[in-house]
This record gives structure tokens, C-alpha cells and sequence, in this order.
């Protein structure tokens, strides 16, 4: 037995049914698409969510609610997290680089989830009245940075 010798075994490989080759193919008269209905037309390209004329799920299904375009997705930490990292001041970079907060968004907020035990200086864009309760009460300082202004659009002439 060498490599000129080997053959698939038989009734593995099929001759490729030819479509739309006349009577004599097996595959005759109409191609095997049927008689009638769209599907039998060249051309024919279904829509996408198409149920054969059955209302699509997407249109019976009710819609409510709408998605706010100026809605702003802030940073969070809480008081708690702030506890127990090292250091007593706390600055939006500095979260960044020890990894608390991953990316900064519309700014950072912090909120008072949490027990807060020793004074801390903190620099945040916004402050919930329960985490600017906690940092105040310990004689810690909590200074607002100016909001970040979104970039503005290349003007185009």
C-alpha cells in the first residue's frame, strides 16, 4: 500500500447537485423552491424580524421609557472604600492610580456608604450630604472641583 493507492471510502465524496440545469438534473421545473410565493422569485430578500405576515415580536412588544442623551455617568467610591486605602488626601488621579476608580467618566462622586474613623482631605467633582456629613464631622476638608466640560466638536466649513 503506498500514498497512489488511497481513496476515500465509498459514498463519502457527492457529485454537487447543479440547480436550475432543466428537467433531465433531478432538480427540475422549478428548482426546488417551490411553485409559488416569494421565496420562488430570484431577487426575493426576507426582512430582518420577518414572521410570514405574523405581527413581528419587535412591533407587539410594548415600548415605554426613553434614554436620557445628557444623562452623566459619574465615578463612584464610598467613604468606606476611602477608609481603607493609606494616605490622607484623595484626589480623582490619585484613585485612578491606586485603581479604586478605573475611569473617571463625567468626574467622581463620592457617597457615604460606610464608617469613616480618621480625618481625610478628599477632592471630588460631586458629594453626597451624607459622605460630606461624615468627612466634615472628623474635621476632614472635602474640596469640589469644577465639573469637566465635554470636549467640543472640530468645526466644519
Amino acid at each position: 500500500m503506498n500514498l497512489s493507492n488511497l481513496r476515500p471510502p465509498k459514498g463519502q465524496k457527492h457529485k454537487k447537485q447543479r440547480i436550475g440545469q432543466g428537467m433531465g438534473s433531478g432538480r427540475g421545473k422549478y428548482s426546488g423552491r417551490g411553485a409559488k410565493g416569494a421565496k420562488s422569485i430570484s431577487g426575493y430578500s426576507l426582512m430582518r424580524g420577518f414572521e410570514g405576515g405574523q405581527m413581528p415580536l419587535h412591533r407587539r412588544l410594548p415600548k415605554r421609557g426613553f434614554t436620557n442623551i445628557f444623562k452623566k455617568e459619574y465615578a463612584i467610591v464610598n467613604v468606606g472604600v476611602l477608609e481603607k486605602l493609606e494616605g490622607d488626601t484623595f484626589s480623582p488621579e490619585s484613585l485612578v492610580a491606586a485603581g479604586v476608580v478605573k475611569k473617571l467618566n463625567a468626574g467622581l462622586k463620592i457617597l457615604g456608604n460606610g464608617e469613616l474613623t480618621r480625618k481625610i482631605s478628599v477632592q471630588a467633582h460631586v458629594y453626597s450630604k451624607s459622605a460630606l456629613d461624615k468627612i466634615q464631622k472628623l474635621g476632614g476638608s472635602a474640596e469640589v472641583l469644577a465639573r469637566q466640560a465635554p470636549a467640543p466638536a472640530a468645526e466644519t466649513k
